[in-house]
């Protein structure tokens, strides 16, 4: 029983450790094998929840332990990877020898960090937000208030992806457009904390009356993943958000 309740634990200390290596790439520019653990601790995120119901093991120190993995591998890596891409956006070095900037910089001896792209840390202040919430409100059992913090982390690493696999002018300009990117984190940020209630994926039972909407999303996704592959990702955050809005109203009706 000491073993077996200690299960869930350690997949959720797994989804920490892959979120630790995402960081690590991440710093390094490497947004590739950032995603690829981003991706890992996220499906463990999934299956540490999903080991405590069916052992019967849910404790408060799993909560807690499972919003600290998520703060690093949902909150902290898209922040990362925002500063990394406004960084890009810029032309602006990450740390450099200090120079007459004085404006648009905060300067240290030796080097020198541009403020706006600490914009995208605004990402991982407002998911550590959007996690303190959701462990006080008892609410969301069956749905979320504002986009879960690992849906949010797939919006943020799909741009760099697309960037690097689907190698389109057009997609890059706009990914790689200052604007965008300030838009893009503010919409997050809001996103993440708004008071939208989202479904969530749990199937009670598999009937298409009571879980029309989950099978809808579930072949929307499929279809554009295929389709665009991972330009298909912000797409489907968005189909969530809409199906989930539609939902609601009909729920009202």
């Amino acid at each position: 029983m000491t073993l077996k309740k200690h299960i869930p634990n350690i997949v959720t200390l797994l989804n920490l450790f892959c979120g630790c290596i995402a960081v690590i790439f991440a710093v390094y520019n490497n947004f590739v094998a950032a995603a690829i653990f981003v991706f890992l601790g996220i499906f463990f995120d999934f299956f540490d929840g999903l080991l405590a119901r069916k052992l019967d093991v849910q404790s408060p120190l799993g909560i807690q332990l499972d919003s600290l993995a998520d703060m690093v591998t949902s909150g902290l890596v898209p922040g990362i990877v925002m500063f990394k891409l406004l960084s890009i956006a810029l032309d602006t070095p990450y740390f450099i020898e200090s120079s007459d900037v004085w404006s648009s910089s905060v300067h240290w001896t030796g080097f020198k960090i541009s403020w706006i792209p600490l914009i995208g840390l605004l990402i991982t202040l407002a998911s550590a937000y959007r996690l303190a919430k959701f462990n006080i409100d008892e609410d969301q059992q069956t749905y979320f208030k504002g986009l879960p913090t690992p849906a949010n982390a797939l919006l943020i690493i799909s741009l760099p992806l697309i960037m690097e696999f689907q190698n389109n002018d057009v997609m890059n300009a706009t990914i790689l457009n200052k604007w965008f990117l300030i838009v893009f984190t503010l919409v997050s940020c809001y996103l993440l904390n708004s008071n939208i209630k989202l479904f969530a994926l749990k199937f009670k039972d598999f009937s298409f009356k009571v879980n029309a909407v989950r099978y809808i999303f579930i072949i929307l996704t499929l279809v554009m993943l295929v389709l665009l592959h991972f330009a298909a990702i912000p797409l489907v955050i968005l189909s969530y958000v809409i199906l989930s809005l539609i939902s609601s109203s009909l729920v009202k009706k």
